[in-house]
């Protein structure tokens, strides 16, 4: 049989009837049906939806990796199962321009903002029913839900401490409590994540950082008069054993003198000059050495 003579018949509108080669009515219906198709990407798990037919709703299997067929009202939705780092940031990044800076106030309601980063990844077998509970995307889960429970988290465990607090080093421990809280609720509903921290520093108002530097100002200063009295104190108490050691010494130097006069003779020798007074009365004069 010469296949090149088999004709499908395409109906126009009208009377008009294209016949095409079977074999390019095959490559017409592969192309179709790949154009159909959807690739869910490594490391990610897909959620088939169908709006269509008696199975409408969610399929309850989650599809792994690789190209899978959509029929006419069905489409998938991908989730990550891999860890992965995403971010809340003022600054513009690759999901686009908005300012995704995360918002929250001390104890005293000083209002102050930062930048976040969480590492998360999603339970392939919860998918499905991750998505038949909020019916969104990854994308939306993420700026929508996630977000608001990130940031009330991080609000509820800062409005429990000062500022100063936060500015000393207690906005790790701040962070890490905000991220125990955000897993209570996630985690069981197969969103797990692992690492929550801050990008850079918090953005402190203007006037809380000058408050903040003056008072590490002043208690600098304290700390260095502090310092200067107890200088001033050591050096006055080492004068004063240095006078009690010389008392201590002339006291017992007078003690031995009146137990020993022998020594006051030795003493008078030590101060003589060996000279001879230069006038006389003839006689060699008795020199009384001890008054020298």
């Amino acid at each position: 049989m010469n296949t090149n003579n088999l004709r499908t018949g395409i109906a126009l509108p009208g009377r008009w009837k294209v016949l095409i080669p079977a074999g390019a009515a095959a490559v017409l219906l592969l192309v179709s049906l790949v154009s159909c198709g959807q690739t869910i990407q490594p490391g990610n798990v897909g959620v088939k939806i169908r709006t269509l037919g008696p199975n409408a709703g969610v399929d309850k299997t989650p599809l792994p990796s690789g190209w899978h067929l959509n029929l006419p009202g069905e489409r998938i939705a991908e989730f990550p199962v891999i860890q992965r780092t995403y971010t809340y940031t003022r600054e513009q990044d690759e999901r686009g321009p908005e300012n995704e800076e995360v918002t929250f106030s001390d104890n005293n309601a000083l209002p102050m903002t930062a930048d976040v980063q969480l590492v998360m990844r999603i339970d392939p077998s919860k998918a499905p029913a991750l998505y038949t509970r909020y019916r969104l995307t990854f994308d939306q889960l993420f700026e929508g839900p996630i977000r608001n429970d990130v940031r009330s988290s991080i609000a509820a465990e800062t409005e429990l401490v000062s500022v100063e607090y936060l500015y000393r080093g207690g906005r790790q421990q701040v962070i890490q409590k905000a991220l125990a809280r955000v897993n209570r609720k996630w985690e069981a509903q197969g969103v797990n994540i692992s690492q929550l921290d801050w990008i850079g520093t918090i953005r402190y108002p203007q006037v809380i950082l000058d408050s903040i530097q003056a008072k590490t100002k002043a208690d600098a200063d304290a700390s260095a008069a502090q310092a200067q009295v107890a200088v001033a104190k050591a050096q006055a108490d080492a004068l004063i054993e240095q006078a009690r050691g010389q008392a201590e010494s002339n006291r017992l130097l007078a003690q031995s003198i009146a137990s020993s006069p022998e020594v006051v003779q030795l003493r008078a020798i030590e101060k003589w000059d060996g000279k001879l007074p230069t006038t006389t009365g003839g006689a060699v004069p008795f020199i009384d050495i001890s008054k020298r």
